[in-house]
């Protein structure tokens, strides 16, 4: 192995300097402030669990916040637990869904439940005092037909107030809601332990 020279200090600070200048620069134009529409999907995990990490961020910060679940109704929650537990003042926390499709086996009562969690969902996104919202599972109730795509996307542009963030998770997001958002991330699968026999870990799933 070849071995690398070693860094001169000067010329390294010379370097970051100018890095450094020329991000100042960048960031100088970006004066603009606004509400965000957020997607998170993808195969990956960790789709719920950053967009969790956004509503702690939004509890540390004093900032009014809530929760929709439209599917994990029947499955333990770890942050349910603590936002229920120690920040209920600031967050609220609404499981609407009574689990996957596949174990209630019911699609009138699974659309009954998807479409309450989303008339939840609009009166929460259109209260003023609540900074960010996040939709958890959302884009699966959309997918199976649960929730209309075209209403969601019509919401999201007509009647979302200009400073609420709105965070939608699940796998296969709609391309309409793709469209509109302001920020999407797709989780790539790379490797999941479940494909070695390995069940959910408390701490990592829930």
């Amino acid at each position: 192995m070849t071995e690398k020279p070693p860094v001169d200090p000067a010329r390294h600070a010379m370097k970051m300097a100018k890095k450094k200048a020329a991000r100042d620069k960048i960031m100088a134009t970006k004066t603009d402030k606004k509400g965000l529409v957020i997607v998170h999907t993808g195969k990956g995990k960790g789709k719920s669990s950053a967009a969790f990490g956004m509503i702690f961020r939004c509890i540390a910060a004093d900032m009014k916040c809530a929760v929709v679940q439209f599917i994990k109704g029947g499955m333990d929650c770890g942050e349910r637990d603590l936002i229920n537990a120690k920040f209920s003042d600031i967050c609220e926390f609404y499981t609407m869904g009574e689990g996957f499709t596949w174990e209630t086996q019911d699609k009138t009562r699974d659309t009954e439940m998807a479409q309450a969690a989303w008339e939840k969902s609009k009166d929460l996104i259109r209260d003023p005092a609540n900074k960010m919202v996040l939709l958890d599972e959302i884009n699966i109730a959309i997918r199976y037909g649960y929730v209309d795509v075209a209403d969601v996307v019509a919401f999201l542009t007509d009647e979302k107030p200009e400073m609420t963030h709105v965070v939608l998770t699940g796998r296969n997001a709609a391309e309409d809601l793709i469209e509109i958002a302001d920020l999407v991330t797709e989780m790539e699968l790379v490797k999941h332990p479940f494909r070695s026999g390995i069940k959910a870990q408390i701490g990592v799933e829930f």
